[in-house]
């Protein structure tokens, strides 16, 4: 039997590759501390269970769901949006309702590319964001994403041969794997800079509330609030802990969440009805539970790293997502899989190779903070443990 050539990029990557490890290590014995997926352990609010719930017994939300259907929801984006980011938001034709934002990552290079048509990605970076690219039969030109560039893309490195090919920029800040964030002035120059060679801009924003500064994170939009180029992927899983319902939303330009309606048109239709109540629950209700996420992922962010700083390894304290981006001690400085593979071997910690996501990834490694603190502290005893004996 024969497969399109598209499937051959696609037959590894950086998750599948430490479930293989993990599930290795358990057969040997270990208790896996698994810290390599960014799937939040904490539970979804009652009240959206609640809504959730009864659901379930009304008759009217066991048929299909269409898009005139997802109206409320998409009312109540445009007005959770314009209450947060100050941006004006057409439900109608600036907002989709998405079975999680990678949906919408995945799929909106099938829009926007011919064969041959180049998409802007950052390395490292999330490893949907090629593979939408692979399956539209696209090329992409990676950005590298340096510590010594606070991990943002340097724009005027792009070639001018790529960019006359280019037709959409993918960024994603607050970033992940890098934990890197962007001001609203990189913003207006990612804008103008997407103006003047007619490209999209596509943000995926799954970690704009999980911030520490007191004030989440810029939405593209503000620096776009005419919407010229730019479309922006919230996901409620981050901040709304219901990474397993699957539910996210587009919005901002109306041609480019018109494209990506006709592409979602002929793949599926919508999430359970009584799911999409609870994300409307989520954001029309109160916020306290998102500040308690927050809060919780930055006493997890200080635990972990004050324990690495007790045993020697000195890691700066991110701003933002619920990450940390650890650059590699030698001998383990350019064998990131390596490192992640032998450690879950040993210890049953589980961390994501930064090799997994992409060239400019190597050297570091991925910690999500996805554990209760006394399980990181173990974590880090563990790690040391490694390092001292491998």
């Amino acid at each position: 039997m024969q497969f399109a050539d598209r499937l051959a990029p696609l037959q590894t990557n950086v998750f599948a590759d430490m479930d293989r490890a993990k599930a290795n290590a358990r057969r040997s014995g270990q208790t896996i501390i698994d810290l390599s997926l960014g799937s939040s352990d904490l539970p979804t609010a009652p009240e959206v269970l609640d809504t959730i719930a009864a659901a379930l017994y009304d008759p009217s939300t066991h048929g299909y769901s269409l898009f005139h259907s997802t109206r409320p929801f998409r009312q109540t984006v445009a007005t959770w949006y314009t209450g947060k980011f100050g941006v004006p938001v057409d439900p109608e034709t600036e907002v989709l309702l998405l079975i999680g934002s990678q949906e919408g990552t995945a799929h909106l290079p099938l829009a926007m590319l011919n064969p041959g048509d180049f998409a802007l990605l950052t390395d490292p970076g999330y490893p949907s964001h090629a593979g939408g690219v692979h399956l539209a039969s696209g090329q992409f030109y990676t950005m590298p994403l340096l510590a010594e560039n606070g991990f943002l893309p340097q724009f005027a490195d792009i070639p001018a041969a790529v960019l006359a090919q280019a037709r959409m920029m993918v960024l994603s800040y607050p970033h992940n794997p890098t934990t890197g964030y962007a001001t609203l002035a990189f913003w207006q120059q990612a804008v103008a800079f997407c103006q003047t060679h007619d490209l999209a801009l596509v943000h995926d924003f799954p970690y704009g509330d999980v911030t520490y500064t007191g004030e989440p994170a810029p939405s593209v939009l503000q620096a776009d609030p005419d919407k010229t180029v730019a479309i922006e992927f919230y996901s409620m899983s981050k901040s709304y802990n219901m990474g397993g319902f699957r539910v996210g939303y587009a919005i901002g330009n109306a041609q480019l969440i018109a494209a990506l309606r006709q592409v979602k048109a002929v793949i599926d239709f919508n999430q359970y009805p009584g799911i999409v109540q609870g994300a409307i629950t989520a954001l029309s209700g109160s916020q306290d539970g998102v500040a308690h996420t927050v809060q919780t992922f930055q006493q997890r962010r200080d635990t972990f790293v004050d324990a690495l700083g007790r045993i020697g390894w000195s890691v700066e304290k991110p701003e933002a997502t619920q990450y940390l981006w650890l650059k590699l001690p030698d001998p383990w400085a350019e064998d990131s899989i390596n490192f992640c593979v032998r450690l879950v071997e040993a210890t049953g910690v589980a961390l994501a190779p930064g090799r997994g996501f992409g060239k400019y990834g190597e050297g570091y490694v991925r910690v999500a903070l996805v554990q209760q603190p006394n399980v990181l502290k173990t974590a880090v005893q563990k790690i040391q443990h490694f390092l001292k004996t491998a």
